[in-house]
């Protein structure tokens, strides 16, 4: 036997084992109370102040992003969903009585939400910490045990959190595994009750068929091209900063990205300036030396970006910022494309870095003939100070989720569901919604008196007939 297998059937084992372990607590979590979910929160809360400098020195060796990046885009926008969690679990978790019609009378009706029980998380390595732990806290808030699978491209903040959560929970209960692909397939074997992944529309079509052999219920997180839209009304200064610092934070490598931009003719060139002038504002006159400019995780993503930006080129498009590449530092700056051809990579692809192509239009119907065209995306971004054009660009266009003069903020926003629409996701997340994505609403039914039934049922009288048209009539 080789090395290789040797690995393959320790990790096996190793699965089994915590697969069986959780098995059989499943329902001995799933009957906690909200104190001691809540408890367990805060648990998790206050490890992540003990490990912060951990994590903030995880992630700048894994793609150098900056401690205060982590601190605002990871720890605390965790931390605001625990305290919103917490503040709202009772509630949630409380038995949720519905109204009933005249042929139930006597009977009482609630909807109780029950945990799913075994669950498995597939995080992504572009927000390491905010995309692992923030469903974990959902999972935790609903009761149910859950098996952590972090991404291998971030192996310093993975190990981290290996070692928070096995500090904080038995592996009966939460237990985090490490492991390259070979490790996500093995667990997408196991039948569990519920899969939440966040990643490409390309994997997430492979963890819904796995899924599917066992009937498994998903979430998927997933991307794809979320555009933003500039009518000659919005605040050009102000759109161009937000657009600007959307492409480049975490370098892009954000789901919710800005991932091209339509731009009204009429205002083309002063947006362009303002643009521009932005990046300067963010990162200096030299971006490359600037602390502030996180790298592109590792070589493969590099070239897979140089390759897209060289197919835009070839076919036509400018650059009319950037451009500029390193691969030995996994380096590419803010890069904006002018001109781009529809049927280019960088109009076709998740561009998932700090690329941004650039087009421009004369009236609203062009945006949203591509729209229209295109599936749907995880964001649509509209600047504008003109509430008819919002309106109809809300109404006459589909996404998963829409920023109205700013981009990438909602994410933050826990109070509403996050989650795209067909190609971009399936199920939301944040809040109330990941607590309902890990849970069964279970429609309990109680018969008292007095019981209809007897009226209802045959021999079917007269009288019965009189009263089968009056209530038909009622009703």
């Amino acid at each position: 036997m080789s090395l290789v297998d040797i690995k393959k059937e320790d990790l096996q084992v190793e699965i089994d084992e915590v697969f069986k372990l959780q098995k059989a607590n499943r329902f001995a979590v799933g009957r906690t109370t909200a104190r001691e979910r809540r408890e367990k929160l805060d648990r998790l809360k206050k490890a992540l102040f003990r490990y912060q400098q951990d994590i903030r020195d995880a992630m700048y060796a894994d793609f150098r992003k900056h401690q205060v990046e982590v601190d605002l885009t990871e720890l605390f926008t965790v931390k605001d969903e625990i305290n919103f969690v917490k503040k709202n679990l009772g509630r949630w978790m409380s038995p949720q009585p519905v109204g009933k019609s005249l042929l139930l009378l006597g009977s009482r009706s609630y909807i109780h939400y029950e945990p799913k029980g075994l669950t498995l998380i597939l995080a992504p390595w572009n927000f390491p910490v905010l995309l692992t732990l923030g469903p974990l806290v959902s999972a935790i808030a609903a009761g149910n045990c859950a098996i952590v699978k972090p991404s291998e491209f971030v192996p310093h903040t993975s190990a981290v959190l290996k070692r928070m959560l096995d500090e904080l929970f038995p592996k009966e209960e939460v237990y985090l595994l490490e492991g390259d692909l070979h490790t996500a397939q093995a667990l997408l074997r196991k039948p569990f009750n519920h899969i939440f992944f966040t990643g490409s529309p390309g994997v997430g079509k492979q963890v819904m068929k796995s899924a599917s052999e066992h009937l498994t219920s998903v979430t998927l997180e997933l991307g794809g091209k979320s555009p933003g839209i500039v009518d000659e009304t919005a605040d050009l200064p102000m759109t161009a900063l937000r657009v600007a610092w959307g492409k480049c934070v975490n370098k892009g490598q954000v789901c919710v990205a800005p991932d091209n931009l339509w731009v009204q003719e009429s205002v083309a060139e002063p947006f362009l300036k303002a643009f521009k002038a932005s990046i300067r504002q963010l990162y200096g006159d030299s971006v490359r030396n600037s602390v502030d400019y996180a790298r592109i995780v590792d070589a493969r993503h590099f070239q897979r970006l140089k390759g897209i930006l060289e197919d835009a080129l070839e076919n036509g498009a400018s650059v009319e910022l950037g451009g500029e590449l390193d691969a030995a530092d996994n380096y590419i700056s803010p890069t904006l494309l002018r001109d781009v051809p529809m049927d280019s990579r960088v109009m076709q692809e998740e561009i998932f870095g700090p690329i941004l192509p650039f087009r421009t239009f004369k009236t609203l119907d062009e945006p949203i003939e591509y729209l229209r065209k295109q599936p749907y995306p995880l964001a649509l971004y509209i600047y504008s100070r003109n509430k008819k054009n919002v309106d109809r660009l809300i109404r006459e266009t589909r996404a998963g989720t829409t920023a109205v003069n700013e981009n990438n903020l909602h994410f933050f926003q826990n109070r509403l569901p996050f989650g795209g629409l067909n190609e971009s996701g399936i199920g939301k997340g944040h809040g109330y919604s990941g607590f309902l994505e890990f849970t069964n609403a279970r429609s309990i039914y109680k018969q008292g008196w007095p019981d209809m039934l007897p009226l209802i049922t045959p021999p079917y009288s007269g009288f019965k007939k009189r009263l089968a048209e009056l209530i038909l009539r009622w009703l």
